[in-house]
């Protein structure tokens, strides 16, 4: 048996270190057993599924040094390797479920399965939805049905009961089936759900051994009982630890930057980089802090991985990066790294024709382009006291700005432009006093160049960041209770977080 593992990110956004993690431990594991390591793209969400998104996870995990066997832009003998273009395999599959009997038509409305959600509660039953509550009458399902209503296809499971699910890390873990919903299969668009998709395509894609993250834990008893339908060996299974914030809670971009395109925009080297993911649970037989990836490959064994959740340290990850530039590159080749990554002449052509009418002499341009080749600038709230608004509405601008350019689908400079003077129109703000705290959180001052081309030319991962740790400036953490207040009154604009 040849080990084939995988990952099956979403193209839905930054390309998350989340994904760099998962799937270094994949490709470890099958490099590890002489096997490959294979990459699937889950664009079933159509609506927030980009090429863009696509390309940039492509980008970064390359850049990371995390190559792939077969995947959309390599190909291979399993494809294709977009879930978008295996529609035709789902539906047959699908189909064969229903035909067997272990799924069903729902045609039940948002409305009526919350009034079945709400029953359950008031009579104590503690329990996820089944099909025994689901089930509707056939005259009514042939009503609803002659009528073209919407419905789900959703899988049988067990009302009650336990499940034992075999975890490569965990051994065997105890599940209770009463918890376990009536999962939906396929969306009443036609599309799978990741619990369908996967099944199918990790089983035709010969897929054996499945290295996530262990937040889908919960999710294992269905797709047992999925492999058991179809008459399929399923994977062995290993849930790898989350990553998580200092404070333990799971790692978020709201505390801690998750773009990968943000830390190379940073500056950090991707060498570095690696060897902090592989550090995150996992720990090498001489329990060295540094080590390249290849002698993370050669030293590879799944049983090192630890269960405690690993914490994702800034300030230790700085730390391993200086030992990487001080102790593995040489000045030339310190040179070339900070010219590949931002002094070259691609880099000072975008920045010039913004520079060039505020330069009366070259020694002009570093204090104007500074702050596009720095990390987080030194800022806080004093910082934003010649805005013309108090703290609540500095906050209002500052996170629904956030909010605002997280859902651009492309980073375009007309595209931002339009996007912020609607939500300072909305807002009733003046446009210049609206982009007044931008500028100071974007570049550190109201005296650089145009905030909408400084914001281009930052790109989204390092100006969302920046405008996140205004936020944290000005208000600090921003708690539960003051996040809700602060998307009712977006939502009250027409906004829609990203």
């Amino acid at each position: 048996m040849t080990v084939r593992t995988r990952i099956a990110p979403s193209p839905t956004g930054d390309p998350h270190v989340g994904t760099a993690y998962v799937a270094l431990f994949n490709l470890a594991f099958a490099k590890k057993h002489g096997g490959e390591f294979i990459l699937r793209i889950e664009d079933t969400d159509q609506t927030r599924s980009t090429r863009e998104s696509e390309q940039a996870i492509f980008d970064s995990l390359r850049w990371l040094g995390l190559d792939w066997a077969e995947g959309p832009d390599v190909g291979g003998p399993h494809g294709p390797y977009r879930q978008s273009e295996r529609g035709d395999i789902y539906a047959e599959h699908c189909q064969m479920l229903l035909d067997r009997g272990h799924a069903f038509k729902c045609y039940r409305t948002p409305e009526e399965l919350d009034e079945l959600r709400n029953s359950l509660k008031e009579q104590g039953i503690n329990r996820a939805l089944k099909h025994c509550d689901l089930e509707l009458p056939a005259d009514e399902v042939a009503r609803r049905e002659a009528a073209s209503m919407p419905y789900v296809v959703r899988m049988h499971v067990p009302v009650d009961g336990r499940v034992e699910i075999t975890d490569l890390l965990r051994g065997p873990v105890d599940l209770d089936w009463a918890l376990v919903d009536a999962q939906i299969l396929l969306k009443s668009d036609g599309m799978p759900t990741y619990h369908l998709a996967n099944v199918v395509d990790d089983h035709l894609m010969q897929i054996t051994h499945v290295l996530r993250g262990e937040e889908w834990i919960n999710s294992a008893p269905k797709h047992k009982l999925l492999y058991q339908y179809f008459g399929w060996e399923m994977p062995v299974l290993c849930h790898l630890p989350l990553l998580r914030n200092p404070d333990k809670s799971k790692l978020s971009k709201r505390k801690n930057p998750t773009s990968i395109l943000y830390y190379q925009r940073m500056g950090f080297l991707p060498e570095a980089l690696v060897n902090y993911l592989a550090r995150m649970g996992w720990s090498m037989p001489d329990e060295r802090e540094k080590f390249t990836l290849q002698e993370m490959l050669e030293h590879f064994d799944i049983s090192r991985v630890s269960l405690g959740g690993p914490i994702f340290d800034m300030e230790k990850l700085r730390w391993l990066n200086g030992l990487w530039m001080r102790e593995d590159l040489s000045l030339e080749q310190l040179a070339t790294r900070l010219h590949d990554w931002a002094l070259n002449k691609d880099n000072l052509l975008r920045v010039l024709p913004h520079a060039q009418q505020r330069m009366e002499v070259l020694s002009d341009f570093a204090p104007l382009a500074a702050f596009l080749a720095s990390g987080m600038l030194p800022i806080n709230a004093a910082s934003f006291a010649q805005c013309n608004m108090d703290e609540d509405k500095l906050k209002q601008v500052l996170q629904f700005a956030l909010w605002r350019l997280e859902a651009l689908r492309t980073w375009q400079r007309d595209e931002i432009f339009n996007a912020l003077k609607t939500l300072s129109g909305d807002m009733g703000i003046k446009l210049r006093d609206f982009l007044a705290p931008l500028f100071i959180a974007i570049s550190g001052t109201t005296s650089s160049f145009s905030v909408m081309d400084a914001i281009d030319l930052l790109g989204p991962d390092m100006s969302r960041a920046r405008l996140r740790h205004a936020l944290n400036e000005v208000a600090g953490e921003i708690g539960k209770k003051q996040l809700k207040k602060l998307e009712k009154a977006y939502a009250a604009l027409g906004g829609e977080q990203a």
